[in-house]
C-alpha cells in the first residue's frame, strides 16, 4: 500500500504540480478500490440475474404456470434482486441505508401520483393473471364500451383483442378488472337463440315443425343437447317464434347463418308468410244530417 501511496504522490506532482498528504491519498486509494469492486459486483450480478431469470422461466414452464403469470413473477423477483444489489452497492460507497430508504419513499410517492392510471392498469393486470377470468384464445365481450373479440395477448398494462373484422383492440387492464364482461368461450358449448316472425294467418304448428326439421337435419346442431322451438309472443303485426339450440363455440356464427337461410327456404316452400309491420285504418261512415 505504501508503494501505491508513493506512486499516487509522485503522479499528483507530475500532473497537477501539487503534493497530496497521505490522508487524501489514502481516501483516493480506498475510493478507487470501492469503485472497482462495485463495477465487478454489478457486472457479476447482472449476469447472475439473467441466468436466474432463465432458470425461473424453465421452472415455471415445467410447473405449467401460465405464461403471463410466469413473466410477471420472474420480472418481479428480478427487480427485487436488483434492489438488494443496489443496497449492497450503496453500502460499499458508504451511503447510509436509512437515507436511501427515505429517498426511495419520497420518489415512490411522487412517481405513484404521476402514473396512478398506469398503476391501476398494472393492478388490474395482476388480478387478471391471478384470477384468470379469461385466457389467450377466449372470445370476450366487455360491457363498458361494447368491445369484443378474441384475446391474443394479456400484458401487465393492456390486453389485446382481435375483432371479427381483423382489427386489434387494446384495452387497459384497469377497465377489464373493474367492469363486468362476458367470456363467450369459457365453456365448449354455446346457446343459439333465434327469433322468427310469421303472419297471424300462417299455420304456427307447421312453422314450428319446419324449424324443428331444419334443426334436426343440421349436423352442427348438438342433438344430445335440448332443442326448443316455441311460440314466444304476440306482436303487433306478427306471431314471434323462438328456437334455442346448442352448438360448439367454433360453429356458432356459421350455424346461425345457415339455419336462418334454411328456415327462410322452408317457409317459402310451404307458404308461411313472413309479415312486415302494417297498420289497418278503419274509416267510420259519417251520418248524414
Amino acid at each position: 500500500m505504501q508503494f501505491v501511496l508513493g506512486f499516487l504522490k509522485e503522479l499528483g506532482k507530475s500532473l497537477f504540480g501539487m503534493t497530496f498528504n497521505e490522508d487524501v491519498l489514502s481516501k483516493i486509494y480506498s475510493l478507487t478500490w470501492r469503485v472497482i469492486l462495485i463495477v465487478v459486483i454489478g457486472f457479476i450480478a447482472i449476469k447472475l440475474v439473467k441466468l436466474f431469470k432463465k432458470f425461473l422461466r424453465k421452472t415455471f414452464k415445467k410447473l405449467k404456470v401460465d405464461d403471463g403469470i410466469a413473466g410477471f413473477l420472474s420480472s418481479l423477483i428480478c427487480v427485487g434482486i436488483y434492489v438488494i444489489i443496489g443496497f449492497i452497492i450503496a453500502q460499499c460507497l458508504g451511503i447510509d441505508a436509512a437515507s436511501i430508504v427515505a429517498l426511495l419513499g419520497s420518489a415512490g410517492v411522487t412517481v405513484g401520483l404521476a402514473i396512478q392510471g398506469s398503476l391501476s392498469n398494472m393492478a388490474g393486470g395482476v388480478l387478471i393473471l391471478l384470477l384468470k377470468p379469461f385466457k389467450i384464445g377466449d372470445y370476450i365481450i366487455e360491457d363498458t364500451r361494447g368491445n369484443e373479440g378474441t384475446v391474443t395477448e394479456i400484458g401487465l398494462i393492456y390486453t389485446k383483442l382481435v375483432t371479427l373484422d381483423n382489427r386489434t383492440v387494446i384495452l387497459p387492464n384497469g377497465i377489464l378488472a373493474n367492469s363486468s364482461l362476458i367470456n363467450v368461450t369459457h365453456t365448449p358449448f354455446r346457446l343459439v337463440d333465434m327469433k322468427f316472425d310469421i303472419a297471424y294467418s300462417a299455420d304456427a304448428a307447421l312453422a314450428k315443425s319446419l324449424i324443428n326439421d331444419v334443426l334436426k337435419g343440421d349436423e352442427a346442431v348438438l342433438q344430445e343437447k335440448p332443442i326448443e322451438v316455441a311460440m314466444e309472443s304476440w306482436e303487433s303485426s306478427s306471431v314471434k317464434l323462438c328456437a334455442r339450440f346448442y352448438v360448439l363455440n367454433a360453429n356458432f356464427r356459421t350455424t346461425k347463418y345457415r339455419v336462418l337461410e334454411a328456415v327462410k327456404t322452408a317457409f317459402d316452400s310451404n307458404n308461411i308468410e313472413i309479415p312486415f309491420p302494417q297498420i289497418v285504418v278503419h274509416e267510420a261512415e259519417q251520418k248524414r244530417k
